[in-house]
């Protein structure tokens, strides 16, 4: 019950940071990640070879830019138009040349087997829905793969870091990892792979799910 009280006030706060008060979403990330939050998305750059990919739920543009500088030919969608806008803003602000598309990942606009990665970091409970994974899998070519940053732990021992790992822990965005959430990619047809990275005081989780040949 109480579980139920505090979750459902926050889903709404999420909800509304990522659309109605996008522009404070930048802030807000590194204030509960203790300053991390871009390097935790960023952690996901050398799994991303390209030469094309694509980012769901790109967010403020971040890994855009990260990408692009590094040659890799990216394409963004997310559903959230107040992003869109504010990554097109930074994106051109920066001189990337951006590719953002306003859509649903459920019915991704793009045709079968077109892309060598899709990523995305950080995405809610949307990326392990059958519709997606079935999108996610009929537009990548045979053997690319799905790249996911799906959650960080911070480790510290300051009050600071266990504070913030406690608000993690609270919200569902740290919960504890078990191989049951493996379980929809491989229905899909997915080969799944997990490893864990040290991103200083924090470890993230990166999963590869990739598409057979055949």
């Amino acid at each position: 019950m109480l579980h139920s009280i505090i979750i459902s006030p926050l889903r709404l706060f999420f909800r509304l940071l990522y659309h109605q008060m996008a522009w404070t979403y930048d802030f807000v990330a590194w204030v509960v990640s203790l300053g991390m939050w871009k390097e935790w998305v960023y952690s996901i750059v050398p799994e991303i070879k390209g030469p094309i990919s694509l980012e769901l739920g790109h967010g403020p543009g971040h890994l855009q830019a990260k990408l692009s500088s590094i040659g890799v030919s990216i394409i963004g969608l997310d559903k959230s138009r107040q992003m869109g806008k504010l990554a097109r803003k930074r994106l051109h602000r920066m001189g990337v040349d951006y590719q953002l598309v306003n859509g649903n990942s459920q019915q991704i606009p793009f045709p079968s087997d077109i892309f060598d990665q899709v990523t995305a970091t950080f995405p809610t409970e949307y990326i392990v829905q059958p519709n997606t994974l079935a999108e996610i899998f009929r537009v990548l070519k045979p053997s690319g793969s799905l790249v996911i940053v799906p959650v960080a732990w911070i480790s510290g021992k300051s009050i600071l870091a266990r504070i913030a790992a406690m608000i993690f822990r609270i919200t569902g965005q740290a919960g504890e990892w078990d191989e049951k959430y493996l379980e929809p990619f491989k229905r899909v047809g997915f080969h799944v792979d997990v490893k864990r990275i040290i991103v200083r005081e924090s470890t993230v989780l990166i999963l590869t799910a990739t598409k057979p040949t055949t």
